[in-house]
């Protein structure tokens, strides 16, 4: 049966800072019992809203809507709110909840494991489909490049990083020293050699643990080869999914529309050729064609760098599909200052806490299904 013939399921985990009335961060305490889905992060002020698998856009911007409305109305109650920006744009220390996992992780990537607790970002499954997840893998590997869509903060502790300062973070700075873990991936040819490669990150992992002084049966209590790694694109066994990880917090609209926009591609890929050949991609009526790897990570650090400032990150998502005007990145509206206050942070925080409100209010129809 092709795999268009059935509905692609997709869901999306997408993180949030709390603060309270005053732009300060703060703990989420009972929103994490408003909704289902809404969960306690490492980092003291994070919320995670979940949704589950679901087949439709319509059914993906619904569940969203009413789990983020519903942590918004026990934030209304305890005089919290929820900002939906990659980073705090200035905080100096975000606190670690306790865990023997995070600990591992600390003795591991060391002092660079900060960057980390200063990031928030966007996760989009997409159902593996049967005779073409390796292809449906490779082609999120070519769309990576799309992190331009919704870069949320130029800003690490009130320093300009990037256009992309959570992607800087992740790729360039906190995993630095073991770059196979958190940086994207070259294209695979079969399922085996993404285990096999899986494989070798998770003796890395395991290789630089015993190096720091962390017992061998601590990173196996803690970590397997796929939770090891943080790299953008996965397959990921326990959901029987391919996980696009790179996309910073977003309002639930740009989650919903990313997520649409992957599972559509998905749903074509066993009606088309797809194929691997030179440096500009496009998607066509009747072919798919992704660049050379070397030509994506080129894409992908001008939209870490540039984001849609880039005129060759525009034209390429262009080509791949995307309705780059459909998109208002928050950090080309919050950028042009080399430094931003504690003060101004906390009202930047404000005023995009008010913006994911307005966003789940007037959640309307999306072009999908």
């Amino acid at each position: 049966m092709p795999a268009h013939d059935s509905p692609i399921r997709r869901s999306v985990e997408v993180e949030y800072w709390v603060i309270d009335e005053r732009g300060r961060l703060t703990e989420p305490g009972t929103l994490v019992d408003a909704s289902p889905g809404a969960e306690r992060e490492f980092v003291e002020p994070l919320l995670e809203v979940k949704t589950t698998p679901c087949e439709t856009t319509a059914a993906l911007r619904g569940e969203l809507t009413e789990r983020v409305a519903a942590v918004l109305d026990r934030a209304d109650e305890v005089d919290k709110r929820l900002v939906p920006l990659a980073t705090p744009v200035h905080a100096e220390e975000v606190a670690e909840l306790p865990s023997a996992r995070t600990r591992v992780q600390n003795e591991v990537v060391g002092s660079d494991f900060e960057y980390v607790r200063h990031c928030a970002g966007t996760h989009v499954h997409v159902e593996q489909q049967p005779g073409v997840a390796v292809d449906q893998h490779n082609a999120f590997v070519a769309l990576d490049p799309a992190l331009a869509l919704v870069n949320a903060s130029p800003y690490f502790r009130g320093q300009r990083l990037a256009a992309g300062a959570r992607s800087k973070l992740y790729r360039w700075m906190a995993y630095d020293d073991i770059p196979h873990q958190g940086r994207l991936w070259p294209y695979v040819d079969d399922r085996e050699e993404y285990t096999r490669r899986l494989e070798r990150r998770y003796e890395d992992f395991e290789t630089a643990a015993m190096d720091a002084g962390v017992a061998r049966r601590a990173v196996a209590k803690h970590f397997d080869p796929e939770s090891a790694v943080w790299t953008p694109v996965q397959f990921r066994e326990a959901f029987s999914t391919v996980e696009w990880r790179s996309p910073d917090a977003a309002l639930p609209s740009d989650a919903v529309r990313l997520a649409d926009r992957l599972a559509a591609l998905v749903g074509r890929l066993d009606e088309v050729e797809v194929r691997i050949e030179g440096d500009r991609g496009r998607i066509g009526h009747d072919e798919v064609v992704l660049p050379e790897f070397d030509a994506v990570i080129g894409y992908v650090n001008d939209a870490i760098r540039d984001g849609l400032a880039s005129s060759s990150v525009r034209s390429y998502l262009d080509r791949m599909g995307f309705d780059v005007s459909a998109y208002d990145p928050v950090s080309h509206e919050i950028d042009g200052r080399a430094t931003v206050s504690p003060a101004e942070a906390r009202d930047i925080r404000l005023e995009h806490a008010d913006r994911l409100a307005a966003d789940v209010r007037r959640a309307g129809p999306l072009v999908g299904d």
